[in-house]
């Protein structure tokens, strides 16, 4: 458990990584087990895809991207309970379309800094995931991790994943790995060749390549490496 007073500022954790590198469930993790605040930047743009489509707007149309923005800021705290809703692949390729645009991240950057800056229920930490949070949305992060796996092994997961949804949600009928893996590799080279905010690992960041680790032991490699920060901080 972290130290720190509530009376000064919160230790700030960002995360970045590509599609399916565990990223989301190590900052999970490591939030249950600092009790710091955890925002999954990602379904912010989730969220303003799930909006752009159910308004039948075009999630790559900056006017009607924006408009989803602006649903999603009126919305944010009832966005947990559209958590399955915007876990869908139609949402996940709209977001896809609605990520790159300047427009729409320079929306959302203010609502991730405020996050991190100033932690919902009195947190004295922040924990962050993405694609930019240490190279743009928290730059001067306490702790920056960068988590990878391979294409092949987050291709896997996410294939797992997907046959294993939640039964709320529509089955993946049709759905073979060859298909996710090209997925997973279009979306890895979209995410890098962006002009705005592409996914590039902090020259400050901890690596950590998940391909040849259990999820336990992701976490604890990760958890390992914020003990030591907290301990110089």
């Amino acid at each position: 458990m972290s130290n720190k007073s509530p009376n000064v500022a919160p230790f700030i954790i960002a995360i970045d990584g590509p599609a399916a590198s565990g990223k989301g469930t190590i900052a999970r993790a490591l939030a249950a087990h600092y009790d710091y605040a955890y925002l999954d930047t990602g379904a912010l743009y989730r969220g303003t895809a799930y909006y752009v489509l159910a308004a039948q707007g075009a999630p790559d149309n900056v006017a009607d991207a924006l408009a989803g923005v602006a649903q999603l800021l009126n919305n944010l705290e009832a966005l947990d309970t559209l958590a399955d809703a915007i876990r869908t692949q139609e949402i996940g390729a709209a977001a896809a379309m609605v990520a790159p645009l300047p427009e729409v991240r320079a929306a959302i950057l203010d609502v991730q800094r405020d996050f991190a800056r100033t932690p919902p229920h009195q947190k004295v930490g922040a924990i962050l995931d993405g694609r930019d949070i240490g190279t743009v949305v928290c730059p001067d992060a306490d702790a920056k991790l960068f988590i990878t796996a391979s294409a092949k092994v987050r291709a896997q997961r996410r294939f797992t994943e997907l046959e294993n949804r939640s039964p709320t949600l529509p089955p993946a009928s049709g759905i073979t790995f060859a298909a996710v893996l090209a997925e997973v590799n279009a979306r890895d080279l979209q995410d890098k060749t962006r002009k705005t905010a592409p996914l590039r690992q902090s020259p400050d960041a901890y690596l950590l390549d998940s391909s040849d680790l259990s999820i336990e032991g992701a976490i604890c490699a990760a958890r390992v490496f914020i003990a030591e920060t907290l301990k110089k901080h």
